[in-house]
């Protein structure tokens, strides 16, 4: 266990999506090992207020970066950032994520673009970018951030366990690539997480977390930290959403109508 609670003091992380939700816990979990950052977000006062509250309470470089990460050039514009600071990262973690409840034919052009820029895009993008950098080194890891959604293509999410599919199989693939340069990529694959994402009321959210069906940020980040330094190719947290994957996994069509029409159907509101 000594071994995957690793000091990193002297180490640099760049964290997307990294003002607010699992972003935010894996900055302040790096944070809390000694690593210093470089905190990316599309939210410019919370990302300038939570780098300074984490570099204040962890004693860490945390600096602030604002990109819009779905922009065509936003890889570029991270590595430029990092050069002209002359900062070199050892880890990174591709966190940026957004979620939507919708028919894919009934979302709208730019909303899907999103799906395909952030979680394809820029996933891709920046993983090459520091790959290659890593692999200059012969040293570096990177987790990159799927969903267990990537296993159940289910109505009303197609954009999302779709693209978060894609991120799975990237990253698996692009483990075997990166090994013997001494770089490790890891693809985490939560289930239930107790954050705003998914819009889950507080009261369900409580119950859930009693229930053992949901976990903290907190101790996902931990977890899936500890698995990253470990060299660990894929992480999934909890046995009940293991059991869910091959669950939903077997659902027959029927099944899976009948979450359309009560679920999917009667939620949506079209105009």
């Amino acid at each position: 266990m000594a071994r995957c609670r690793q000091d990193l003091k002297g180490r640099l992380a760049v964290v997307t999506g990294a003002s607010s939700g699992i972003g935010l816990c894996f900055a302040r979990t790096l944070a809390g090992r000694g690593c210093d950052l470089v905190m990316i977000s599309n939210q410019r006062e919370a990302l300038e207020e939570t780098a300074a509250d984490t570099a204040a309470n962890y004693g860490v470089k945390a600096t602030p970066l604002y990109c819009d990460l779905t922009a065509p050039d936003a890889a570029d514009k991270v590595l430029a950032f990092l050069d002209g600071r002359s900062l070199e990262a050892d880890i990174l973690i591709n966190n940026a994520g957004v979620f939507s409840f919708m028919p894919a034919t009934e979302m709208s052009d730019r909303k899907t673009d999103v799906f395909i820029d952030l979680h394809v895009r820029a996933v891709t993008s920046l993983s090459r970018a520091f790959g290659r950098r890593m692999a200059a080194k012969g040293r570096g890891n990177i987790l990159n951030m799927s969903s267990m959604s990537c296993w159940t293509p289910m109505p009303g999410i197609a954009m999302y366990a779709a693209t978060k599919a894609y991120i799975r199989v990237f990253s698996r693939a692009l483990h075997y690539e990166l090994r013997d340069a001494g770089v490790r990529v890891t693809v985490a694959c939560p289930g239930g997480i107790a954050t705003d994402l998914f819009g889950l009321p507080d009261r369900l959210k409580r119950l859930a977390l009693r229930l053992h069906a949901i976990q903290t940020p907190e101790k996902f980040t931990r977890h899936a930290v500890d698995r990253m330094l470990r060299g660990r190719m894929q992480y999934i947290n909890g046995w009940l959403n293991r059991i869910g994957i091959v669950a939903v996994g077997v659902a027959p069509t029927w099944l899976r109508m009948q979450v359309k029409r009560r679920m999917l159907d009667q939620n949506i509101t079209r105009p």
